[in-house]
């Protein structure tokens, strides 16, 4: 399986709950007409995964022991292109700006 953004394994707490929030905003904003063209510029949106992203980040809460009420609403992305994340970009990104993803991207590296 395509592996759509860094593991959520390597998120400290507050960026896997601070993306599981983001993926609701799209969703809000796409549903609502909002455009989410700077975000896909940006490379920090696939709209085909946004599903499938936010289970995996759900999967890693629960396995966390964090309580998931907020299902994701359906909603159409068929007028929106293509997006495509750098998925080394925002590794870098995240073992610049947080500690403790650097120290989990660290620990997963040395497996």
């Amino acid at each position: 399986m395509r592996q759509w953004l860094v593991d959520p394994q390597l998120l400290c707490r507050q960026h896997l709950l601070g993306e599981h929030v983001e993926h609701h905003m799209f969703v809000g904003s796409i549903s609502r007409g909002k455009s989410v063209e700077g975000f896909l510029r940006d490379g920090l949106l696939e709209p085909k995964t946004l599903r499938t992203r936010h289970s995996q980040l759900v999967n890693e809460m629960t396995r966390r022991g964090y309580n998931h009420k907020s299902p994701l609403t359906d909603i159409d992305i068929s007028h929106l292109p293509d997006g495509k994340i750098d998925i080394d970009r925002n590794i870098e990104d995240l073992r610049n700006r947080c500690e403790e993803c650097a120290k989990r991207i660290k620990q997963y590296e040395s497996r």
